[in-house]
């Protein structure tokens, strides 16, 4: 390092160590040459084999902390802070949207030791697939269409009846007006008018 001025009489001029930044310049180079070492050993070495993309095989719980409260403190373990947890990437996500994009997410995968890479199907794989799809189609249409025609037949029954009531309403209902017609003429009769402003003619 540098002297202090006035460390030899009047000679204000800085005097530097030699020695000590030689040192330093051969650790520095030192230093360089072995980071280069290591990059070129990472580029030698294999590279690791991830497996392909694969189906989730379990459903992802969304709702089981739906609507409860939890007391949170200092000391409360990440897991059971407020959110979704991920105990592979040991992280929590706030919402649900956030959480289902972060399980998708390359970082995700790549935890789980996969890529976003998906396998390559073969064409007997995708006529396998489209005879499964078909069955299930089939199955919902057979289920579809037993269970829908009970639907139907219940709400005609339901129509037929709803429509009864309002026709037997509809008959009370005249037959009352006819009633209050009759009292009105015979109202209007003991008064001495001819009506009281219906069309009804009184006999």
């Amino acid at each position: 390092m540098a002297s202090g001025s006035g460390s030899k009489g009047n000679d204000f001029r800085r005097k530097w160590d030699k020695d000590e930044y030689e040192n330093l310049a051969q650790k520095r180079l030192n230093e360089e040459r072995e980071r280069e070492r290591n990059r070129d050993a990472k580029a030698l070495a294999p590279p690791v084999k991830r497996d392909l993309l694969k189906h989730r095989d379990y459903k992802v719980d969304l709702e089981s902390k739906l609507g409860k409260t939890i007391v949170i403190t200092k000391t409360t373990p990440q897991a059971e802070m407020g959110g979704y947890y991920c105990n592979v990437c040991d992280c929590v996500v706030k919402d649900s949207i956030n959480f289902l994009d972060h399980i998708n997410g390359k970082k995700h995968q790549r935890n789980l030791g996969m890529s976003m890479r998906v396998e390559r199907s073969s064409l007997d794989q995708v006529k396998k697939r489209f005879e499964v799809n078909k069955k299930k189609l089939e199955e919902k249409q057979k289920e579809y269409d037993f269970e829908e025609r009970m639907k139907e037949l219940r709400e005609e029954e339901e129509k037929a009846k709803a429509y009864k009531k309002e026709k037997l309403k509809e008959r009370k209902r005249r037959a009352e007006d006819d009633l209050d017609l009759e009292e009105d003429d015979e109202m209007a009769a003991i008064m001495g008018f001819s009506g009281f402003g219906s069309t009804k003619k009184t006999h």
